[in-house]
Parts: structure tokens; C-alpha cells; sequence
């Protein structure tokens, strides 16, 4: 006789639906992902998901939470130390290298979040990020003699750009992405180094 298949403990059945959620919300996002198809991947009745999570969209917010704070938490590592330019091209790498390794955790946080979930995805990502970063910028702008105070706005303008050169890099791959690091990087600190005091359009 076949031995029985052994049941997962309650912990076990959460965590294998987080799995199974990561994945499905990576591929279709939050509006194209369902319930059923969850429990179908995970060889559960739908009831169970509920059980869990309340539903789709508080399996999905807790996705998103794990993701964040895995990202952050590669910043946050990668910026403890170093110069002020060591600092900022680690957040770059540290950021790609995320893309890199965790596709699916990266195409959770760069979709649509539904409407419900006002500070959630990846607009929370670039904000919580750039905070974090943004005494980078802070120190380097106040020792080049310029106003400290608009900081956020290049902590930001890295975020930003660095999401969008990871979506584009997970897309084509057409490049190592150390070798993006490395421009994404060059070209951020170099920016920052040749800002003029009172910057103007140029016309």
C-alpha cells in the first residue's frame, strides 16, 4: 500500500502559497492572476487560500511586503559603509543585481498595484529606497557647495532610473549587468559631481 501523503503543517501550507503567488503575480499581475489558479498550482481548494489570506489581495500585499523589504534590505546592506561613491554605486549593483536574481520578485514590485493598495508596488519601493539613500546625496551636494536640500530629487531620479534600466536589461539581457551597473553608476556620480551651483536650462 502506497504510503500516505504527508500534510504540510500550517506554516508549510503559507509559505509553498506565497511561492506559488510570487509566481503567479510575476506572470500575469495582480488583475490577471486569480484565486483559482493559485489553488490549482498549489494543489489546494480555493477555500484554503482564503483560509490563509483573506483572499487574492491580501496574498498578494503580502508578496509584496516580502519583496520590499528584501530589496531594501540589499540596499541597505550594500550602502552601510565606504565612501560616498562606493555607497552609491553598491546601491546601484546591489539594485540590478536584484533584477538579476530575483525576476519574478522584480516583476511583482514594477506591476500595477490594484486601487485598494494606496502605497504599495513599486512607487513605495522608489520612495522608501530613495529615502534611504538620499544621505548620500545629502553629504556630497553639502561639501560641493550646493543646496543639500534638493537631495530627494536625485535620490529619486536614481531610483527611478534604475528601475527602469532593470526593466529594460530583464527584458534584452544584451548586456552583463555589472557592465550596466557600472555606466547606470558612472553616469549618476559623475552628474552629481559636475552639478553647478544654480543649474538652468540651457536655452
Amino acid at each position: 500500500m502506497a504510503a500516505q501523503k504527508q500534510r504540510l503543517t500550517a506554516a508549510q501550507r503559507r509559505a509553498q502559497l506565497l511561492r506559488v503567488g510570487r509566481k503567479v503575480f510575476a506572470k500575469h499581475g495582480y488583475n490577471g492572476g486569480s484565486v483559482e489558479e493559485i489553488a490549482r498550482v498549489a494543489r489546494v481548494s480555493k477555500p484554503i487560500v482564503y483560509e490563509h489570506f483573506g483572499g487574492k489581495e491580501g496574498l498578494y500585499e503580502v508578496v509584496v511586503d516580502r519583496e520590499m523589504d528584501a530589496l531594501v534590505q540589499r540596499i541597505a546592506v550594500n550602502i552601510a559603509e565606504g565612501t560616498a561613491r562606493q555607497r552609491f554605486e553598491r546601491a546601484v549593483l546591489a539594485f540590478l543585481h536584484y533584477v538579476r536574481d530575483e525576476p519574478d520578485g522584480f516583476a511583482v514590485l514594477t506591476r500595477d498595484a490594484p486601487m485598494t493598495m494606496s502605497g504599495k508596488g513599486m512607487p513605495s519601493v522608489i520612495s522608501d529606497l530613495a529615502e534611504r539613500i538620499g544621505h548620500i546625496f545629502f553629504k556630497q551636494l553639502k561639501d560641493a557647495g550646493l543646496d543639500p536640500r534638493v537631495s530627494p530629487v536625485y535620490a529619486h531620479a536614481l531610483i527611478g532610473m534604475v528601475t527602469l534600466t532593470g526593466q529594460w536589461w530583464l527584458e534584452t539581457q544584451e548586456l552583463d549587468v555589472d557592465t550596466v551597473a557600472k555606466h547606470v553608476a558612472a553616469m549618476g556620480w559623475m552628474g552629481l559631481r559636475h552639478m553647478p551651483k544654480e543649474p538652468e536650462f540651457s536655452t
